[in-house]
């Protein structure tokens, strides 16, 4: 005889639900180096990105079943592998090159965010939900990526040991990867690296994975949404510009346009320079072998059931890119 399990509802965490738009678009996601590159850097960027982004609005137009798409526009700083220069100085100098180009930035998020958002360790989180796809074949023998810090797309190639008196040694094998179409494009990821001190440091592709999560609008933490677009911080009377002088004076996911469409969306596309496509190849990695919320999937798919709005059941396959030319 079973016994009746009684819980209290109030003890079961609800997961917060968020608004979504049909797409979020990535103008950009720059480093240290491209800010000091100057104001022609960001001006050729842009120059570069417009025609781009005119054209994933048409595909959008399409994907939402020929409705008005909801669409909002974000941009990424790396302020977690680098600290350099202030909001207050960047910030107006971003924008007003953007709309030089005709480009409206509705959010801006910094990298760091992706990490630490305020006490919620969201890489941390995130890394604790990789469940790892077993190679066909596989016995167990690679340690898990929870201890490694590794994650692959399929089946590395054997340690060569040296052999036991009396046999031979063993063959080279090639590596393999999981879905392999015909030939194997295998990759190795690295998720982070731990100092002498102990203190860890998440890699940029796995970052990059968090931002695709939180764009997609499926990151929890005990029920509640993480990164949440902040209005836009009212300076104080006597500051020399609307943003602080500190990085970490401004939130992690800005709002800067009031009327711009929800910053989640069913799916991204991200317009980048190509020198970021083996970095994207990793992201989809990851996004392949992360567990989602469940209450999170549930909710994009009932919602984009009733606007009868196709995604895809896959998380990766929600993610887009368009590759530009230059550096």
């Amino acid at each position: 005889m079973t016994e009746a399990v009684f819980r209290e509802t109030s003890a079961e965490p609800r997961t917060q639900a968020v608004p979504l738009s049909h797409l979020s678009l990535e103008l950009g996601h720059f480093y240290m180096e491209d800010f000091e590159a100057g104001p022609a850097h960001l001006r050729q960027h842009f120059d570069r990105v417009r025609p781009w982004v005119e054209a994933a609005r048409t595909v959008a137009v399409d994907q939402a079943g020929g409705k008005r798409p909801r669409i909002s526009t974000c941009f990424l700083i790396d302020d977690y592998f680098a600290r350099f220069s202030s909001p207050a100085e960047l910030v107006p100098l971003l924008l007003a090159e953007a709309d030089r180009a005709g480009l409206v930035i509705d959010y801006l998020a910094r990298e760091s965010g992706c990490a630490v958002t305020g006490k919620v360790p969201v890489a941390e989180a995130v890394a604790g939900r990789i469940v790892e796809e077993p190679p066909p074949g596989s016995y167990g023998i690679r340690p898990p990526a929870a201890q490694t810090g590794w994650l692959a797309n399929g089946e590395r190639s054997p340690t060569a040991r040296a052999p036991q008196a009396m046999k031979r040694a063993a063959a080279w094998q090639p590596p393999t990867e999981t879905a392999a179409r015909r030939h194997s494009v295998f990759l190795d990821v690295e998720l982070w690296s731990d100092g002498p001190d102990g203190r860890r440091t998440w890699s940029c592709p796995f970052l990059a994975a968090v931002w695709q999560l939180a764009r997609l609008g499926l990151l929890r933490n005990r029920g509640e949404a993480v990164l949440s677009p902040h209005p836009h911080p009212h300076p104080h009377p006597d500051a020399d510009s609307e943003f602080p002088e500190d990085w970490d004076e401004l939130p992690t996911l800005v709002r800067l346009n009031p009327r711009a469409d929800p910053f989640a969306a069913y799916r991204t596309c991200s317009v980048l320079p190509n020198r970021f496509l083996p970095v994207e190849h990793a992201v989809r990695v990851i996004l392949d072998q992360v567990e989602v919320d469940p209450e999170a999937l549930h909710q994009v798919a009932e919602r984009s059931a009733r606007e009868s709005v196709a995604v895809p059941d896959s998380v990766a396959d929600r993610v887009s890119y368009l590759f530009y030319a230059g550096t």
